[in-house]
């Protein structure tokens, strides 16, 4: 890539302008917050004079894209990509040495972000990759190897190790990044017809979003659950308000990489809607148990009217029904910041069409702007993004599941005085099921005393699982691959059995199949724990009848009751599991 690929990161670098200045301005107040100093105000000030820089030298670029650049031109070009990023992370050293254990962690998030977003926006372009990844990658492995000499504790060395996956991942992206970007190419040049080219670009961007999520998810898991582990440690206000942050931070990038492979999946045709029994009230009663608090924090009242007549049960896919009462309910919280928010639930008998209405008093929805509301990566304006965030696929994904289920979702709005979002759903009503004999609450069974078995090839991951799991008072066994698992599995019983996907040696699946195949842990419940988060991965999993298909990062709670619930289940004299 030569002339298009620098002038495609000149245009990238330009639109991208006023987003870095932003964030270096928070980057600055925090810091300032941290240390009391002026010198992150210095910084600032340096950042915005290299921002003009990058601004005069890439400018050429972008009035003449279609210009072969000289070799002294490029050079210079990497030469104020390299001044940018020097200047734009010096920030995290300083917070590295004055900023406290706070500031350590607010540096190391900051780099990381600043290692992914060149890796992912340059890789078309490898001198100017390069010239950015460098500086960032010294900052990213010198302070915790600097710290570590420094203070004479050699085993803060493991944050180096820790940077160093995280850098080993990211250059997996940036490969499949350009190995998909390179098929794509050849895709289009090849003689053959719009169906083959529509399938192979389609099977190449699986296999990208297949690739970062794994990729993104393996060391979001390192930080969320270090994270997670830190808020369990004793903290002042400050220190809990910071982890809180980071914790919000990967909650958002998570929820958008799930949205992303959603709307590839619905996109492709792939989206697989599922049909059970669900009980309407208990599903409404508890999605207003869980925004009540944050609808109440705003200062804002949730209610939730349901008419007489709308069934307790019906037929329905219950994931995707929650998935689009979530982002209805997530708009209206976000948008209001007074009033009230109110979900009416009604029945139409004549075509049992379950509607559902979420009317706020929120700023609404300009009327020259409503009818776009519902675009993938749409939002009102740029301001909105930048004051409430998020990235405008929750309605473009709840739009298109609704007409897959065969309803519709519509939108009304006055700016300045509240949105209306009616749901329209065609649903079976079905009576109530009899009660079932509960299972022995996770709680009160819990994992005390209980012995699991773990298998993850990063020994980052197997560390996070020991300080999550061993507090429950159960043993973790570890190992590093699915041939290491089956060896175990063959000597020591276990109550349940925590399986990665992609290991080297043996991978999960053949792992599992081999336990289930005899000896006394043919019947212990399996529990995939994995990067591998798309539709095809689930599938593999539940072709082996595991228990529980959790993903990675990990969730604490979620997992410590998914392992207590499968060591509570009953095992009868032959081994065999009761459902």
């Amino acid at each position: 890539m030569t002339a298009n690929g620098y002038a495609m990161i000149a245009q990238v670098r330009f639109r991208e302008l006023k987003t870095r200045i932003a964030l270096a301005a928070f980057i600055a107040l925090t810091a300032w917050f941290l240390t009391n100093t002026i010198w992150p105000a210095v910084w600032f000030g340096a950042v915005v004079a290299t921002q003009a820089l990058d601004w005069i030298v890439f400018r050429p670029l972008r009035k003449r894209p279609d210009v072969e650049p000289s070799t002294g031109y490029k050079v210079l070009l990497c030469a104020t990509a390299s001044i940018n990023v020097i200047v734009y992370s010096g920030i995290a050293a300083y917070l590295w040495a004055d900023g406290g254990e706070a500031g350590r962690l607010f540096a190391v998030i900051q780099v990381a972000g600043g290692l992914l977003h060149v890796s992912l926006h340059m890789h078309h372009v490898k001198p100017l990759l390069f010239s950015a990844v460098i500086p960032h990658s010294l900052y990213f492995l010198g302070m915790p190897i600097a710290w570590a000499i420094a203070d004479g504790k050699p085993q803060e060395m493991l944050i180096a190790l820790g940077g160093a996956l995280y850098m080993m991942h990211l250059v997996v992206a940036v490969r499949q990044s350009s190995m998909t970007t390179k098929a794509l190419q050849d895709a289009n040049t090849e003689a053959r017809s719009e169906r083959q080219k529509a399938e192979v670009a389609s099977a190449a961007k699986s296999d990208f979003l297949a690739v970062i999520s794994h990729e993104i998810r393996t060391p979001m898991n390192a930080v969320i659950s270090a994270a997670n582990l830190l808020r369990r440690t004793r903290l002042d206000r400050e220190q809990r308000e910071h982890v809180s942050m980071l914790l919000d931070a990967g909650d958002v990038l998570v929820g958008l990489l799930n949205d992303v492979l959603d709307l590839s999946k619905i996109e492709a045709g792939k989206m697989q809607l599922e049909s059970s029994v669900m009980d309407l009230r208990e599903k409404l009663g508890s999605l207003g148990r869980l925004w009540e608090p944050k609808a109440a924090a705003n200062g804002v009242r949730l209610k939730i009217e349901i008419d007489p007549e709308v069934p307790d049960c019906v037929r329905t896919d219950p994931l995707r029904l929650q998935q689009m009462l979530f982002n209805l309910l997530s708009n209206a919280v976000k948008f209001t910041d007074d009033g009230s928010i109110t979900v009416s639930v009604d029945w139409r008998a004549a075509d049992n069409r379950l509607v559902i209405a979420v009317a706020d008093t929120g700023v609404g929805i300009p009327a020259d702007r409503l009818a776009r509301i519902f675009d993938s990566f749409e939002q009102v304006d740029a301001g909105t993004t930048r004051k409430y965030g998020g990235t405008g696929l929750g309605l473009a994904i709840s739009r298109k599941l609704a007409e897959m289920m065969g309803g519709r979702l519509t939108a009304e709005s006055v700016e300045g005085e509240g949105s209306t979002f009616v749901l329209s759903l065609p649903m079976e009503p079905v009576a109530k099921p009899a009660a079932e004999a509960r299972r022995k609450p996770a709680e009160q069974a819990g994992l005390y005393g209980k012995v699991i078995l773990a298998a993850d090839d990063h020994a980052v991951n197997r560390r996070i699982l020991s300080l999550l799991l061993e507090p429950h008072g159960c043993t973790i066994v570890l190992v590093e691959n699915g041939a290491e698992a089956v060896e175990a599995a063959r000597t020591q019983r276990f109550d349940a059995i925590l399986m990665d996907m992609q290991m080297p040696v043996m991978d999960g699946l053949e792992a599992s199949a081999g336990i289930r195949a005899g000896g006394m842990n043919r019947r212990a419940p399996v529990i995939a724990l994995t990067a591998n988060a798309m539709d095809v991965h689930r599938a593999a999993w539940d072709a082996l009848g595991v228990h529980a298909f959790l993903t990675k990062p990990i969730d604490p709670v979620l997992l410590a009751a998914t392992l207590a619930e499968a060591c509570a289940e009953p095992v009868e004299e032959d081994g065999t599991q009761v459902a």
